[in-house]
C-alpha cells in the first residue's frame, strides 16, 4: 500500500506522539494537531487519507469537527478517538459518519488494526472515485461502455451507420448489449427526434408478426374497414428495430424484402372513386374506420395517384449464423444482402475482460442509486473474480450477479461470500453445452481460449509490476523494458490504472 496521509487531533501531546511512533513507518505519514480549531482547518483542507478525532476536547467538541468534515464532503476517513467508552458515542459518531472508533488508553495493536483496515477501505473508496471518473469519461457514446479495441471498433461503425439510412445488421450473442447498439445508432443519426419502435420476431407467430410490421386491413362490415397501421407506418421518418431476425418464417421473409425493394408501407387511406372519403377515428390514432361513398375502394393514401412511401430506417439483429442459415435455403439469400448493407459485430465479454471493472462499477452505481443500499465498492478479490469467469449470459448477465451481490450486501463493500456460486467456481474448462461441434468451432475456442490465457497473464504481469513500483508508471516501464506510452497502453487495454493499483497496495 503506498504512503497514506493521517491527521491526529487531540488535545492531548501524547496522544499524537503515540500514534505517530505507532504508526510511523513506510506506509504512513502521520502529523499531529493539539489545537481543535487548527485541526479543523487542516481537516477541511483535503490534505489526509485518514483522520484520529478525539470526541472531547475543550473549545470545540470533536462531533463538531466531524460533523463540518461531512459537511463538506472532505475525502477523508474518519476515525473517533474516545476516553469515554460509551455505545452511544460511538453509535453517534458513526451515524454522522465516523468510519470506526478506538477507547482510550489503547494498545499499539489495536491501533494498528483499525487504522490498516480503515485505510484499505480509503484506498477502495478512492480507487472506485477513479472508476466513476474514468466511467463519465467513458459514456461518450450514448451510454454504451468500454474501452477495449473491439469495443472501440463497435463504436466506429455505430458513427458510421448513424452517418447513412442504409440497413445494419448487428451481430452478437445473447447479453451483448445489441438493442444499445441499435439505440445508439437512431440517437446519433438524423431521425433521432422520430421513433424509435422495436419488435421480437421470436415473440409472435407469422401472421401476428406480419400484421404487427405492415399492419392490417379487415372488412367488419359492408362498406367499412379497419386498418391497423402497422410499425413501419407508425414510425415514419424514424427508426424500426427488429430483434433475432434470423426467426422470420419464409412468408415475412419475403413481404420484408419486397418493403425494402421498394421502400413502400401499407398504404393508410382508403378512396372512394368520387368524392371525399367519409371515416371515424379510435382514440388511440392506431386504427381507422373508412367507408366508400360508392363504388369499390382503392388503396390511395391522402387522395393521392401513387401509394405513400414510408420513410423508415431499419436495424436487425440476430445471434444466429445468418451465412450458414442461407447456405441452408432457411433464410432468403436476397433478404440478407439487403439486411447486411452495413454489419457491426458486437463482441462477447469474455473478449473484452478489461472493460469489466468500469461495467460492474456502472451496473452497482445504478443499483445502489435505486435502491438506496450503503454498498459502495468491491473487495479486490471479488472483482479479480468477476473478471476471470467467463460470462456465458454476457453483460446482461454481469448486470444481474452485479445486482444480485448488492441486494445481498449489507456493508460497504461487496465481499467474496456475496459472490454467487457459478462465479466462485471458475473452470478454465469449457461445459459441455459449450464443447464444439467441428473443427472450425474448435479451432475459433482454441484461439479464444488462447487470447483469454494470454489477457489473464499480461493483466497479472502488469498489476503486479505496478505493485512492486507503487504505482510508478515511468520506473515501472524502465524496470521492464518498455517504453513508458506503451506501457500507459497496456494498462488502457486492461481498464488499469496507477491510482487502482495503488490502492490494492
Amino acid at each position: 500500500m503506498p504512503e497514506q496521509r493521517i491527521l491526529v487531533i487531540d488535545d492531548e501531546p501524547v496522544i499524537g506522539v503515540s500514534c505517530q511512533r505507532i504508526l510511523a513507518g513506510k506506509q504512513y505519514e502521520v502529523e499531529s494537531l493539539t489545537d481543535p480549531h487548527a485541526g479543523l482547518q487542516a481537516a477541511l483542507s483535503g490534505n489526509f487519507d485518514v483522520i484520529l478525532l478525539d470526541l472531547v476536547m475543550p473549545g470545540l467538541e470533536g462531533m463538531e469537527i466531524l460533523r463540518q468534515i461531512k459537511n463538506a464532503a472532505v475525502p477523508a476517513e474518519v476515525i473517533v478517538l474516545t476516553g469515554y467508552a460509551t455505545v452511544e458515542s460511538a453509535v453517534d459518531a458513526m451515524k454522522l459518519g465516523a468510519a470506526d472508533y478506538v477507547s482510550k488508553p489503547f494498545t499499539p495493536e489495536q491501533l494498528r488494526l483499525i487504522v490498516d483496515k480503515v485505510c484499505q477501505r480509503s484506498a477502495l473508496l478512492k480507487e472506485v472515485a477513479s472508476l466513476r471518473q474514468q466511467l463519465q469519461l467513458s459514456e461518450g457514446l450514448e451510454g454504451i461502455l468500454g474501452e477495449s479495441r473491439a469495443m472501440q471498433r463497435v463504436f466506429a461503425s455505430i458513427k458510421r451507420a448513424a452517418r447513412c439510412d442504409a440497413p445494419v445488421l448487428i451481430i452478437g450473442e445473447p447479453g451483448t448489449g445489441k438493442d444499445m447498439v441499435a439505440r445508439a445508432i437512431h440517437r446519433l443519426s438524423r431521425r433521432k427526434d422520430r421513433p424509435f419502435l422495436q419488435c421480437d420476431c421470436k415473440s409472435l407467430p407469422g401472421p401476428l408478426l406480419e400484421s404487427e410490421l405492415f399492419g392490417q386491413q379487415k372488412q367488419i362490415a359492408p362498406g367499412f374497414r379497419l386498418l391497423k397501421q402497422g410499425l413501419f407506418e407508425q414510425a415514419q421518418g424514424g427508426t424500426v428495430y427488429l430483434d433475432e431476425i434470423a426467426r422470420l418464417e419464409p412468408q415475412v421473409q419475403g413481404r420484408l424484402f419486397a418493403f425494402l425493394e421498394s421502400n413502400q408501407g401499407q398504404p393508410r387511406f382508403w378512396q372512394s372513386n368520387q368524392g371525399q372519403p367519409r371515416f371515424w377515428q379510435s382514440n388511440q390514432g392506431q386504427a381507422r374506420f373508412w367507408q366508400s361513398d360508392q363504388g369499390q375502394p382503392q388503396r390511395q393514401p391522402n387522395g393521392a395517384n401513387t401509394a405513400q412511401q414510408t420513410d423508415v430506417r431499419l436495424v436487425a439483429a440476430t445471434a444466429r449464423n445468418l451465412e450458414k442459415m442461407v447456405q441452408k435455403g432457411v433464410f432468403r439469400e436476397d433478404l440478407y444482402h439487403c439486411l447486411s448493407a452495413i454489419q457491426i459485430v458486437v463482441p462477447p465479454l469474455r473478449q473484452r475482460l478489461g472493460d469489466i471493472p468500469k461495467l460492474a462499477v456502472a451496473f452497482l452505481e445504478q443499483v445502489r442509486s435505486a435502491h438506496q443500499l450503503p454498498v459502495r465498492c468491491f473487495a479486490p478479490e471479488v472483482m479479480a473474480q468477476l473478471e476471470s469467469y467467463h460470462w456465458p449470459g454476457n453483460v446482461r448477465q454481469l448486470r444481474s450477479v452485479v445486482e444480485r451481490m448488492a441486494l445481498l450486501c449489507d456493508g460497504e463493500q461487496i465481499q467474496l461470500q456475496h459472490v454467487p456460486a457459478e462465479v466462485r467456481q471458475v473452470s478454465a474448462q469449457p461445459s459441455a453445452g459449450e464443447l464444439p461441434r467441428s473443427w472450425v468451432e474448435f479451432k475459433r475456442l482454441k484461439r479464444q481460449v488462447k487470447e483469454a490465457t494470454v489477457n489473464q497473464l499480461e493483466r497479472r504481469f502488469l498489476i503486479e509490476v505496478l505493485r512492486k513500483w507503487e504505482g510508478n508508471v515511468s520506473r515501472a516501464a524502465d524496470a521492464i523494458g518498455i517504453q513508458r506510452t506503451n506501457l500507459h497502453a497496456l494498462l488502457r487495454k486492461h481498464g488499469l490504472t496507477a491510482q487502482l493499483l495503488r490502492g490494492e497496495q
